[in-house]
């Protein structure tokens, strides 16, 4: 027994000691900077800068693989400051905001059916699809805004996400939370952007929504090359010039507009919508 109980003692005594060693030896020091440079950064752990959290950016920056304009939810004053301490460009970054493809709010988009069920698009999507007449388009329960953490997205008395430019971190939690995918991150200068993704054919559509993209065509005949239709569907080819809003004018239904600041332009062609009140549901 004293044998067994020495000989563990002197065990547990030799990997303690072979520990205490590695840990010196392996052990690298933290660079101090790292510390001040998170100080300087905003705190909001959007993941905007590709990185995982304010942290990991701050030591990717000390380490020299990053550059302070990366950050975009920093004010242009704050990273001058870090560019400013660690002695590098500030470099540039466009900023980029979340865009949602759907613009079938209550009053332009039926509803084939009452859900009745938790009150979120998770939940609804998996009843049917949701209820909606438009099987691509937004449910409008809200799970988008209510995942975003820096109040960028507020639901409009049309039951229909409306994402502030200004507020947007691009963090990309709308992104995910979304069953329909309907929102996608673009830098702010994509401003000629398709508010639709369905990919029902011809004028159908409007029976569901009468925002709904057509597939009419006018938009690609206006603007060889830069839109396409793909599928029954508008699609901006953002490799091109896309400066532009040529591509909006004609669309019958605003389908495809021009995202200004402080909110979407319709081309001069498109219907007006009018209606306050919510559209009726779709005949069955």
């Amino acid at each position: 027994m004293i044998t067994a109980v020495a000989a563990l003692s002197g065990l547990t005594m030799a990997l303690a000691t072979l520990l205490v060693l590695a840990h010196r030896m392996l052990h690298v020091e933290e660079d101090p900077r790292v510390g001040l440079v998170e100080d300087m950064l905003p705190h909001t752990n959007c993941g905007a800068c590709g990185y995982p959290g304010c942290r990991a950016f701050a030591e990717a920056l000390v380490g020299g693989e990053a550059l302070p304009g990366k950050c975009t939810v920093s004010s242009e004053a704050g990273r001058e400051r870090i560019a400013g301490f660690l002695g590098v460009d500030v470099g540039a970054e466009a900023k980029r905001v979340a865009r949602l493809a759907c613009a079938g709010g209550t009053n332009v988009a039926r509803r084939r059916a009452r859900y009745d069920g938790p009150a979120t698009c998770r939940a609804a999507a998996q009843v049917a699809g949701g209820g909606k007449s438009c099987f691509f388009g937004c449910l409008g329960f809200g799970d988008c805004a209510e995942a975003c953490d820096f109040d960028a997205i507020r639901m409009n008395e049309h039951e229909l996400p409306v994402v502030s430019e200004a507020a947007c971190t691009a963090c990309g939690d709308c992104v995910e939370v979304c069953p329909k995918d309907l929102f996608s991150l673009h830098p702010v200068s994509h401003r000629l952007f398709v508010a639709c993704k369905s990919l029902e054919a011809g004028d159908g559509i409007l029976e569901d929504c009468e925002v709904g993209c057509t597939a009419c065509g006018r938009c690609a005949q206006d603007a060889p090359g830069l839109v396409q239709i793909q599928s029954n569907l508008a699609v901006v080819d953002y490799d091109r010039d896309h400066r532009t809003d040529l591509p909006i004018q004609r669309c019958p239904t605003g389908a495809i507009i021009w995202m200004e600041p402080e909110g979407p332009r319709k081309g001069r062609e498109a219907a007006k919508i009018i209606r306050k009140g919510t559209l009726p549901p779709a005949a069955t």
